[in-house]
């Protein structure tokens, strides 16, 4: 086990707080509820139906509810139903559509019935996002939500100590300069609360420091002037390659007098594109543990999983859910 996954379990354990699997249907979420309560990283819910319940779980050891046979079930479409009448939805339909998991999940963590959910070894980003914008809503102050994963790189000399955060890759297609900068400082705090180091973000492009000029790396500039403008006090800089701003030979060398060149921790993609490929292809070459798309800006945490996950990857997500509710 890494030791950046150590010390995420460890802070998940003395939070004690509660976590719910609305995809009871996939045997790697139950593996992963055996795996997460035998290590006592946070309590669970498992949204299933008696049909879905493997014959050898324990079944104490978790909470087990069937959202069509529950005594919650009507409370919660009662609830959801007050929150999107004035968009439109009837009683009848939240009564049917709290019937659907991944509604019922999001709105025990409304509800206050559970601290966050974790999902998408099932079901796509784009369903567990819209179900959780709709309705969890935005944290307060915040202009976008987007998403980020934990790279835990083994025997990696960069970042800290082989881990980085990775922003966006998993969410937002095409920000533009401003979406862009909001992204770099959401993932700057994201990696200091779970890595508890201070973030030096880079904005990656093709370009540093104007050796190219095109308006792909512009966007990069202009979001770099942005995000510096908004928080002076955090350590960012770009336009920046990989290479600049991870190796602090070429850094010094490209980017000289640069406060993140060389160092960075926190690297900001310019596109959806570039990110996911990025994530994954260090996935696979450098053997790095991939944890998330982990959301930031909802107001509670509603974390995704990829559909090519293991049961390891989504204990993985579960502690990091139980450490972000516990901030």
């Amino acid at each position: 086990m890494s030791s950046f996954l150590e010390k995420t379990i460890a802070r998940a354990r003395q939070s004690n707080k509660h976590v719910v699997l609305p995809e009871g249907s996939d045997p790697r979420t139950w593996e992963a509820a055996r795996q997460t309560v035998s290590q006592g990283i946070a309590r669970l819910t498992v949204l299933a139906s008696p049909a879905d319940v493997p014959d050898e779980f324990d079944q104490a050891s978790v909470t087990i509810i069937d959202p069509a046979a529950s005594e919650l079930t009507e409370e919660l479409a009662d609830g959801l139903f007050e929150l999107r009448q004035a968009k439109g939805l009837t009683r009848e339909q939240a009564a049917e559509l709290i019937l659907n998991p991944l509604y019922f999940g999001a709105m025990m963590v409304k509800a206050g019935k559970a601290d966050g959910m974790v999902a998408g070894a099932v079901n796509s980003t784009s369903d567990v996002l819209r179900c959780a914008l709709q309705i969890l809503k935005t944290a307060p102050g915040t202009k976008l939500v987007s998403s980020y994963f934990v790279m835990d790189v083994p025997d990696c000399e960069y970042g800290a100590d082989g881990v980085f955060v990775y922003a966006d890759c998993g969410l937002v297609e095409n920000p533009d300069a401003d979406a862009l900068s909001e992204i770099a400082l959401a993932s700057a705090a994201s990696f200091e609360a779970l890595v508890g180091e201070q973030a030096q973000v880079a904005m990656l492009s093709y370009s540093t420091y104007g050796s190219a000029k095109s308006e792909l790396t512009e966007k990069v500039v202009e979001a770099t002037r942005l995000a510096q403008e908004k928080r002076p006090d955090i350590a960012l800089d770009g336009e920046l390659q990989l290479d600049a701003a991870i190796v602090q030979a070429i850094g010094a060398s490209k980017a000289a007098g640069s406060k993140v060149a060389g160092k960075a921790n926190v690297l900001v993609f310019p596109d959806l594109n570039s990110g996911n490929i990025a994530y994954k292809l260090t996935e696979r070459l450098a053997r790095a543990e991939a944890y998330g798309p982990i959301t930031q800006g909802i107001a509670a945490p509603v974390n995704d999983l990829s559909r090519g996950c293991s049961a390891d990857d989504i204990v993985g997500v579960i502690a990091i859910t139980a450490v972000q509710a516990a901030d």
